[in-house]
Parts: C-alpha cells; sequence; structure tokens
C-alpha cells in the first residue's frame, strides 16, 4: 500500500499535512484480521469438534452452530462453561493456540481505540506546537488557481512549506493544499475567527485570491484590522475594483484578467514578445525576474554597467526605473530589480547568488 499525504480536520478548524496511510485501509485491515482470527478459531473448533461436549446438549455434540458460539464467547471472554474442551487434544489446542488468537483478537480491538485516541492526542500536540511556532509566516487565502502558484513560487524561492498556511472553505482545494504539504484552515477569510486560526494577526504577507472581488475587498479589510503591518497581495478580476482593493488595505494589487488579456494581446501582435514575458512568469527554465541585494563591488556603478539586466532600483523604500537620474550610480542600501538566467551557466553568471559580500547600510 502506497503512502500518500493525509489530513485531519479538527474541531479547531486546522489541518496539518501528514504521511499516512488512507484511514479506510487501515481499518479494513483491522477487520480482516480480525474476521481472520474469529473464522480460523471456529475452523479448529469444527474440525476438532470431537474433543468438545455441549453440557446444554443431551448426546454433547458440538455442530458448526455450538462451534461459533464457543468462539465467538471464548474470544471476547472467557467464555461460559457450557462447551467445554475435553479430549486432551482440543485442550492443547486452546492453549496453544486459541488463548493466544484471544489475546491477539483483543489486543487487535483495544489497540484500535488506543490507536484512535493517540492519533487524536499527537494531532492536537501538533496543532499546539504549529501554533506557538507561527509566527511571520505567510497566509494564502483561496487555493485556487492564482493561490496555487503563487505558494508554489514561494516555495520554489526558498520559502519552508511549513511556513505557509492556506484558508479556503472548499474541501476539494484543502485536500489539494494538504498534498502539497500545506497546512490548511477550513473557512471564509471574510470572518475574523477564520483568519485568527490561521494566526492572520502574526503574519508577514498575505495574500489573497478569492473568486469574487467583493470577498477579497472584505477579506482586505478584515486583514488590515487585525494585522496592520502585514503587506497584502490581492489579485482582482476587473481594473475598475483596484482603487476599491487598495482602500480596504492592500499593498499590492494585480488585475488577473487585465494582465492575461495584455499577455493574449502582446503574443498577438508579437509571438516572439509574448513568448519572452511568458517564459519572464514561469519559473525554472530561461529568463526570470528576481530582486537581489547590491554586492560591494558594484557600489558607484552605474545600473546599466553590471553583468545582470537591472530593470529597477529599489532606494529607501521607492522604486526607480534604472534610467532614473536619482539612481545613476547605486550606493550602499540599494536593492536591485534583475533579469538574469533562472539557472547559471558558466557563460551567464548570476551575481548575489554565490555567497558574495552584500553591500548593507552602515
Amino acid at each position: 500500500m502506497e503512502e500518500k499525504t493525509t489530513s485531519r480536520t479538527t474541531p479547531a478548524g486546522v489541518a496539518l499535512p501528514a504521511r499516512a496511510r488512507s484511514p479506510w485501509w487501515e481499518l479494513s485491515r483491522r477487520l480482516l484480521l480480525a474476521l481472520g482470527i474469529l473464522f480460523g478459531t471456529v475452523l479448529l473448533v469444527w474440525l476438532d469438534r470431537e474433543g468438545y461436549r455441549d453440557a446444554n446438549d443431551p448426546t454433547g455434540a458440538v455442530d458448526l452452530i455450538d462451534a461459533i458460539y464457543y468462539t465467538t464467547v471464548t474470544l471476547s471472554t472467557t467464555g461460559y462453561g457450557d462447551i467445554t474442551p475435553v479430549s486432551s487434544q482440543a485442550r492443547m489446542i486452546n492453549a496453544l493456540v486459541i488463548t493466544p488468537a484471544r489475546i491477539g483478537f483483543l489486543v487487535l480491538l483495544i489497540g484500535t481505540t488506543i490507536e484512535v485516541l493517540a492519533n487524536q492526542g499527537r494531532e492536537m500536540f501538533r496543532i499546539a506546537r504549529w501554533r506557538k511556532n507561527m509566527d511571520n509566516h505567510v497566509v494564502v487565502i483561496g487555493y485556487g488557481t492564482k493561490g496555487r502558484s503563487a505558494a508554489d513560487t514561494l516555495i520554489q524561492n526558498g520559502l519552508d512549506p511549513e511556513s505557509i498556511v492556506v484558508v479556503d472553505p472548499r474541501p476539494s482545494a484543502r485536500e489539494e493544499a494538504n498534498s502539497d504539504g500545506l497546512a490548511v484552515i477550513a473557512g471564509d477569510a471574510t470572518r475574523r475567527e477564520v483568519l485568527r486560526r490561521a494566526r492572520a494577526e502574526k503574519a508577514s504577507q498575505v495574500i489573497i485570491t478569492t473568486d469574487h472581488d467583493a470577498n477579497t475587498m472584505m477579506a482586505t479589510l478584515t486583514v488590515r484590522q487585525i494585522n496592520p503591518g502585514a503587506y497584502i497581495v490581492a489579485a482582482v478580476r476587473e481594473q475598475d475594483n483596484v482603487p476599491l482593493v487598495r482602500q480596504s488595505g492592500a499593498d499590492a494589487v494585480v488585475t488577473s484578467s487585465e494582465a492575461v488579456g495584455r499577455l493574449l494581446g502582446l503574443s498577438s501582435l508579437s509571438p516572439t514578445l509574448g513568448e519572452v514575458m511568458e517564459d519572464l512568469m514561469t519559473y525554472g527554465a530561461g529568463l526570470e525576474v528576481a530582486e537581489r541585494d547590491l554586492l560591494v563591488s558594484e557600489v558607484g556603478k552605474q545600473p546599466q554597467r553590471l553583468p545582470d539586466q537591472v530593470i529597477a532600483v529599489v532606494r529607501d523604500e521607492q522604486v526607480y526605473r534604472y534610467f532614473d537620474p536619482v539612481v545613476t550610480q547605486l550606493a550602499r542600501g540599494d536593492r536591485l530589480i534583475v533579469v538574469r538566467p533562472s539557472k547559471e551557466q558558466p557563460w551567464a553568471p548570476r551575481p548575489g547568488t554565490n555567497f558574495e559580500d552584500t553591500a548593507e547600510d552602515d
């Protein structure tokens, strides 16, 4: 039986990913073992029925019904004494086979109960430890195509999956997030108590990708109320809703339909330009857009003279295009937005990825 990632949603609404076999498979396996012990013991008693006597039968004979009855009361209790082994062979079989089978049967039943209780205890302990350690994490609201892609991008860029919490009311989305190794909160992200279960008040970033712009605005408002310092990125379908979501508290708003429409238009006007734009948005191959620290060796240089293709400079929390006179010379504390190879090649270096000294603020 292959292992797969499963989850169990607790009354608190938290589901943590775990590597485990299917609970139905475990239950079926235990049931089959119990039935195997039961039928095996019935067969032994029936085949050796001449060695048993039934005190309630005038002839003392034991039939199949008596064998089933004797087996069930013997395996579940110590027996009632109405059917007893009288021959030496029957007594030896009871001592060497049926008694160990009784012990195994009881251990199987008790073990199932203990395991259920132990699993619940372990799950409660895991959730308590998760709540204690969850701080400066990322909350992803909505695990559809956009939410899943956002989480994948974060993980591919080095973020620990344990630092991501997904909030989604749909069972299918929650199962998919758990299969991807992410913790999941079941519920509507526009509700304050749901966000508190996701520890949104402790999150450093919140990504909101709901199905409707109205829900996005409500979720943004609620997140901003309980966590004024979080960096909120929201996706909307309509360009007209961008100002409303920004007013609700989002730091960045992405218009999904407009972005897709622009990419389609560019691909139609210039297939090669569309190919390059798609390459920039696809992780792991060709080109990528990244933000990195300024290196010591790059201080005082012009952005155009660096090995990377610098497209913007971040200085004092402001973004300047590479041609802006303000960033004619790079200074300590600057961060660079660059286009670079997704994977370093001998002929295509990636400065800032080989443990070089960075030019941090003095």
